[in-house]
């Protein structure tokens, strides 16, 4: 089995899984007491931040070690907002950000406060000017990732703290994805990862707060790491993430150098053996590991289960493998197609032949697919105007398939109408005219809470 999903969790390195054996029987004591094994405890605690703060980029008394990412992300953002209620209660953030920034912007919004999401490029990438633009005098934060946790895009990070720093608005970083691969550039404020995206266990984050930065912990208050994350220290698992981070660093410009080669072969290859993907996000800037494509006319969860079948654990966005039906916001916010998408990301040390047997297996996986939905073959134009098809009741990628199959009864300039309730063709219906080539006109709500989406055909194949 070919374990392709590092972004979601990496496999415990094995620096990682030495360090936390050999803390188990050393730091187990409380590091806050005087005798023999709290003062080892207390040792290997300092020297775990020295090695975080190192890694990062910062100093020892700037880093604290919390229970995870997610939690280091939400006392990151509701201290600094609290901490600068007085000059407003203003927030910023990419449309992009992980979840759980946008849930934390949400609590914000929630208690009163205002929320300016700044938008992305196609390739998920925020302009730097545009983030600019959202800063207002009443900002009391403003969130930006380091790299896009879906499709690898990574963000003008340098470029946007100049703006935030000449406006007085500190700058809070989500660098989960990319803390393995190099620090944070730029005079960023804030800082937040995650242990088990770079190889170490799970339950331990890191959070940055740069000296000066003005910042309120929330909630009761605590001895422990300066107040910020309280409770008795996970000493095992910090000082097996600090090792962890340390090795993965080590290697992390060679194995970036070769994962990219294999990544830009997919890249090159995809598009090659299965007609109708896109591929999404920045084809330079980007995370080296990782790569996602979308596949047109295919049902995401029986995607990934015929991959999973042929021995490949991949993640995808794709609303299709949701029980919701509600389409990735990442996707969304970029404007690409969100069906049948699948993202990879490589573990360190994986093997060219594995990336040679991936691209082997999918056309065949995606290929079975379309089949069982029934996905369109293209074909000259018809002599019609105009062709309505009604798609109410069927969920992705159904109305794209349906659309597909009714463009070709049109001649040119002609226009077919999709009615359709799912959420998604919102998303897919605008995106597969981009990628198809023809002229998306728009939607409008109809009176039974449908919406009718039309479509001009511009040309014949």
């Amino acid at each position: 089995m070919s374990y392709f999903d590092v972004a979601s969790s990496a496999p415990l390195h094995p620096v990682a899984r030495q360090a936390l054996q050999a803390s188990l029987d050393e730091g187990w004591a409380d590091p806050s007491r005087l005798y023999r094994e709290g003062r080892r405890a207390r040792m290997l605690l300092d020297a775990a931040r020295e090695a975080a703060a190192d890694a990062v980029g910062c100093r020892t008394d700037e880093l604290v070690f919390t229970p995870s990412g997610t939690a280091s992300v939400h006392t990151a953002v509701a201290g600094a907002l609290a901490a600068r209620r007085r000059v407003g209660q203003h927030l910023v953030v990419s449309a992009v950000e992980h979840s759980s920034v946008l849930h934390s912007a949400a609590a914000h919004e929630g208690h009163g406060g205002s929320l300016t999401e700044v938008g992305v490029e196609r390739t998920g990438a925020v302009r730097s000017d545009a983030f600019r633009e959202a800063l207002r005098a009443d900002t009391a934060l403003a969130c930006l990732q380091s790299a896009n946790h879906e499709v690898g895009t990574e963000q003008p990070v340098e470029e946007v703290a100049e703006h935030c720093r000449a406006a007085g608005v500190p700058l809070f970083v989500d660098a989960a994805q990319s803390l393995a691969w190099g620090p944070v550039p730029g005079a960023w404020s804030l800082l937040a990862g995650s242990a088990h995206k770079w190889g170490g266990p799970a339950g331990v984050g890191l959070l940055v707060v740069r000296k000066g930065v003005r910042f309120a912990p929330q909630g009761p208050g605590d001895e422990r790491e300066s107040g910020r994350a309280p409770g008795f220290e996970n000493i095992p698992g910090i000082v097996a993430a600090a090792a962890s981070l340390r090795a993965v660093r080590a290697e992390a410009a060679a194995q970036a150098a070769r994962l990219r080669e294999l990544t830009d072969l997919m890249r090159a290859r995809v598009p090659e053996l299965v007609p109708d993907v896109e591929v999404v996000g920045d084809p330079v800037r980007r995370l080296p590991h990782l790569l996602t494509f979308s596949c047109l006319y295919v049902d995401g969860e029986s995607l990934l289960h015929g991959l999973d079948r042929a021995g490949f654990s991949v993640s995808s966005g794709s609303s299709c493998t949701s029980s919701t039906l509600t389409p990735s916001h990442v996707l969304r916010a970029m404007g690409v197609v969100s069906e049948g998408n699948v993202r990879v990301s490589l573990p360190l040390g994986t093997p060219e032949s594995e990336v040679e047997r991936f691209l082997e297996v999918l056309p065949g996986v995606v290929r079975e697919v379309r089949e069982r939905l029934g996905a369109p073959v293209a074909g000259a134009a018809g002599d019609a105007e105009a062709v309505t098809v009604d798609a109410v009741g069927l969920t992705c990628p159904q109305p794209v398939i349906e659309l597909a199959r009714a463009i070709g009864k049109v001649r040119a300039g002609g226009t077919v109408t999709v009615i359709a309730d799912d959420e998604v063709a919102a998303v897919d219906i605008p995106a597969w005219c981009f990628t198809q080539g023809h002229e998306y006109v728009g939607a409008g709500s109809r009176p039974d809470g449908a919406v009718a989406y039309e479509v001009r055909r511009s040309s014949a194949p």
